[in-house]
Parts: structure tokens; C-alpha cells; sequence
């Protein structure tokens, strides 16, 4: 099954950011992760699904550029208006991340896909997806992960969710990656539920 932009629109524009399932009032344990990539302050970074998350404003303070994608026009719009982007580091893009990424979208330093890839079910979505992540992420660059453990809920956003561990992201990216680092950690949502996830981080060695 493949994510349907109608339905995220509808989620995006009629929920307050505080109210979603996955909003988290800060980034703190993507930056741990992150604090182990160097060269941060020169990267470029491309987040596949980035909706609403804190994180771009994060990044805007670490990193160089930003690509910020989202398969929800209304997710996007409502990043712009907030966002206070006066050096122009950021560039958005509207698409499923499933299908190819445009051949002038600059490569990625530092991919980090925070709870975007379990959305995809369907075979040939996610074996597009990790194909992406191969073309578009540089020779030595980094790529983060962090998706509903084994052990986590089988739905999100009335959505199934295809969930992951170390051993399937480590085979799903190939022999060209190596894991750098991963840890488990149980995200406590809005409503006061747990939600188990695994947070890794990976190297592209060539």
C-alpha cells in the first residue's frame, strides 16, 4: 500500500501540531545521533517525510542546506509559514517518496527519516524508497532511521505500518552501508501512550 496524499493533507490541516500522534516538543534524541556525523555545519540534509517536525528548525542552526520533503502539500505550507528561512537553506519538495527522486534534486550528506519509511507496506514502494537512499546519499555520507521497533504498534494515523529492526534496515540498505550506531527508545505520544522505537544511524562506505 502506498501513502495517499489526501489522507496526510486531511491529518495536516485539520490537527494542531501538538495534537499529532508523533509530535515531539523537541528533537533531542535524533541530535544524539547526530552529534556522531562530522562535518555537520558544511552538510546538506534531506528528510524524506519531514511534516511538521521541530527538527527543521534543529537543522536550519546546524546545517549548511536543507531539503525538506513531505508527501502532504498542507504539511509543507504549514512548515513555510513557520519556519524564518532568511538565508534560503531550505528547498521543499512535494512527493511520494516511494517513487524517483528528480535527477537535479542536489545529493544528501545526511538522510533522516524520522517515522516515514513504516508507512510503506507494499514491496516494490519500499524496495523504491532504499533505492533513493543509495542514489541520493553521498559516498560516505550518513544516513538515520528511526521507525516503529518490532515490539511497537501496528498502526499510526489509522495507517498499518510495516515495522523494523536493526538486522531488516541493515539488509535493506546493502552491503554498502555499515551501522555506526542504534538504540532503542520508547516515544511517549500526546495522548501519554508508549510507542517502541529503534533509532539508528548508518554509513554509506561507498
Amino acid at each position: 500500500m502506498k501513502t495517499n496524499c489526501k489522507h496526510w493533507d486531511a491529518i495536516f490541516s485539520g490537527t494542531e501540531d501538538q495534537d499529532l500522534g508523533w509530535y515531539e516538543k523537541n528533537a533531542s534524541q535524533t541530535l544524539k545521533l547526530l552529534k556522531l556525523v562530522p562535518g555537520l555545519k558544511k552538510a546538506r540534509v534531506f528528510i524524506p517525510g519531514a511534516g511538521t517536525s521541530v527538527l527543521i528548525e534543529e537543522l536550519l542552526l546546524k546545517c549548511a542546506e536543507i531539503t525538506v520533503n513531505d508527501i502532504s502539500a498542507e504539511a509543507l505550507s504549514r512548515v513555510k509559514k513557520r519556519v524564518n528561512d532568511k538565508k534560503g537553506k531550505i528547498d521543499f519538495l512535494c512527493r511520494d517518496i516511494s517513487r524517483p527522486l528528480p535527477r537535479t534534486l542536489p545529493k544528501a550528506d545526511i538522510w533522516i527519516d524520522r517515522a516515514v519509511l513504516h508507512f510503506l507496506r507494499d514491496k516494490d514502494a519500499i524496495n523504491g524508497y532504499f533505492r533513493n537512499v543509495r542514489s541520493f546519499l553521498k559516498p560516505c555520507g550518513y544516513a538515520i532511521f528511526l521507525e516503529f521497533s518490532k515490539t511497537g504498534a501496528s498502526k499510526c494515523a489509522g495507517l498499518p505500518l510495516h515495522r523494523y529492526s536493526v538486522a531488516e534496515l541493515s539488509k535493506k540498505l546493502g552491503p554498502s552501508f555499515e551501522l555506526i550506531s542504534h538504540f532503542d527508545y520508547t516515544f511517549i505520544n500526546p495522548n501519554g501512550d508508549p510507542r517502541p522505537y529503534i533509532y539508528t544511524l548508518f554509513r554509506k562506505i561507498k
